[in-house]
């Protein structure tokens, strides 16, 4: 099984600790962002695992290189990082997706739980693993529902019709993995392309193909985004060192 990482950014929100080093690279509980992630994914049997990487990219490879020597770790840089969303991100790793895959948001921190949930979900041409919770906010990926089948995701949709939101972890199988792939090679061919995020691509296909969900509702995971989010991503990657 593959997996997909994207930490090409640098995560100006949390500046200044992203001033030297990008998000995924910040230390959490002896460990940084994307160590909890490969440890993760690694646990559950993946063993082909790529990092998109961009800013401080020098950094995040020696890291890798450090931590992960000889096991199925790899890095394919962005040069586009600071002129382009992860749309572009996914376009530069195109080339990976020729069999089913994962992929992941460099800054979503998650248990084995999470990841073994989307892993055993219904096999479908795309899933997205979502949670739920009692209220959401503006920033927010949120997601809407028929069923278990996505209909929409964006930060737009109105607080009153949110069903759950998007963790930043999709699986793509089968017929997915191409029909992803050739989109983005669409987009990208666009004016706007540059500046799309890639579940803008996913709420497109979600209008002509099933998109199906994932629900991790009580499963711990955190997203790094703003310094308010230092506590709960403490409290995730805590319980999983406790948990061994």
């Amino acid at each position: 099984m593959k997996a997909i990482i994207l930490s090409a950014g640098q995560g100006t929100r949390l500046l200044p600790l992203t001033a030297e080093i990008p998000k995924c690279a910040i230390s959490i509980h002896g460990k940084t962002v994307l160590e909890w992630q490969v440890d993760e994914l690694l646990k559950s049997g993946v063993d082909d695992i790529v990092v998109v990487t961009g800013f401080a990219t020098d950094k995040v490879e020696q890291l890798l290189t450090r931590r992960y020597q000889g096991q199925p770790v790899r890095t394919i840089f962005n040069p586009f990082f600071k002129v382009s969303d992860n749309l572009a991100t996914c376009w530069i790793v195109r080339g990976e997706m020729t069999e089913d895959f994962i992929l992941i948001n460099g800054d979503t921190l998650f248990d084995t739980p999470v990841l073994r949930a989307l892993l055993g979900s219904k096999p479908q041409p795309i899933t997205v693993t979502i949670d739920k919770k009692s209220a959401y906010d503006e920033d927010d990926m949120k997601v809407q529902l028929a069923g278990d089948r996505l209909t929409r995701i964006g930060k737009d949709i109105p607080l009153d019709r949110v069903d759950a939101e998007s963790i930043g972890m999709l699986f793509f199988r089968g017929t997915g993995v191409a029909l992803f792939q050739k989109t983005i090679e669409q987009v990208l061919r666009t004016p706007e392309g540059l500046k799309r995020w890639y579940l803008s691509v996913i709420n497109e296909l979600a209008q002509t193909t099933t998109v199906g969900t994932c629900c991790i509702e009580g499963s711990p995971w955190a997203e790094l985004d703003f310094p308010a989010d230092l506590k709960k991503v403490e409290e995730v990657v805590k319980g999983i060192a406790e948990r061994g």
